[in-house]
């Protein structure tokens, strides 16, 4: 899904908002119930950012097992937004957005770290944290973050079939950032 307005932006940028979106697209559909407990939030308030996704186009209704089940889905496996729109109203609304989603990344690398001790011995040589400075123009950074998505979509089915899933595999979030120093 492509946002392109910044009234979807702003409505997108709320924390528990992005929580929610990202749970329907990991575990797939749920009450709201359930996207509660998994999130150590009340069912009221989930309700509402689940019915505010749904305004804004995020997520739907889906049929449940019996008919007092409402689920929720995610409408699209990912968004997506440009970030070099001119209009003042487009870039404040990225930037709220960036902002918050910095936020959670910084927060998973945190959470990660508190727990890293338990992981096995394998993930914890797998998983980790890197930086690379590089100089290139404009150009070639699109062109290199291009190909980083491009090894990342070799993986991006198993997330719509669990049967595609190895033995032992876990779910990864690769977070990437490009920033001008």
């Amino acid at each position: 899904m492509e946002l392109n307005d910044p009234r979807s932006l702003r409505a997108y940028a709320h924390p528990l908002r992005l929580k929610l979106i990202g749970l329907l697209r990991s575990e797939g559909p749920m009450t709201a119930t359930r996207a509660a407990a998994a999130l150590g939030d009340n069912v009221p308030n989930c309700s509402f950012h689940l019915r505010q996704l749904a305004k804004y186009g995020f997520a739907e209704r889906v049929p449940g097992a019996d008919g007092r089940e409402r689920p929720w889905r995610a409408t699209s496996p990912s968004t997506s937004w440009a970030d070099d729109s001119d209009d003042q109203d487009m870039r404040a609304a990225t930037d709220q957005l960036n902002s918050v989603l910095l936020d959670d990344y910084t927060r998973r690398a945190r959470d990660y770290l508190a727990a890293r001790g338990d992981e096995p011995a394998e993930w914890r040589a797998a998983a980790g944290f890197g930086d690379a400075l590089v100089h290139v123009t404009a150009a070639e950074l699109r062109a290199l973050t291009e190909e980083m998505e491009a090894l990342i979509g070799r993986y991006a089915d198993r997330m719509a079939d669990p049967a595609l899933r190895p033995e032992g595999s876990r779910l990864i979030q690769i977070i990437q950032m490009a920033v001008p120093r």
